[in-house]
């Protein structure tokens, strides 16, 4: 299973990059939460915001294995503690990539190597719309996206 998404951004790679990575780019984006880690490959990260847990819910962790800024992220994950008791089992890939398209940056997500079954599949098809076209409306704009939550 593998969701892929190309967005065309009008702005340069240092500024979509920043809003994958920076507290107040991720915040934007990603319903609130906050990117934690050193972006060391091999590393833990987390995102963390409201939530189900208050205000330090972690929506999504796992371990970095791929970090070269302004042209690729990639993460391994795995859902919350507070969405499945079985969190540490399930797990997918997450990978962004960066690439100049004339003045444009053109960002690409592949979401795949879901564990079999894996229940957050089919949420992931629907939030990722909303995640960037956060990211593309920030990056752009400077603004957020207003979702009415």
């Amino acid at each position: 299973m593998e969701l892929k998404y190309d967005f065309y951004i009008n702005a340069d790679k240092e500024k979509v990059w920043d809003t994958l990575v920076s507290p107040e780019g991720t915040r934007s984006s990603f319903f609130g939460s906050v990117l934690k880690s050193s972006f060391v490959v091999g590393e833990p990260f987390e995102y963390v915001g409201p939530g189900a847990e208050g205000d330090d819910t972690v929506h999504v962790y796992g371990t970095v294995v791929a970090y070269e800024p302004q042209q690729k992220l990639s993460l391994i994950e795995h859902p919350g503690p507070a969405y499945h008791s079985n969190h540490a089992e399930l797990e997918s890939r997450m990978t962004f990539i960066l690439d100049m398209v004339g003045n444009c940056t053109k960002l690409t997500l592949v979401n795949d190597h879901f564990t079999e079954g894996h229940p957050s599949y089919e949420k992931a098809a629907d939030a990722w719309w909303m995640i960037l076209s956060s990211i593309k409306t920030y990056a752009e704009t400077g603004k957020t996206l207003d979702f009415g939550w």
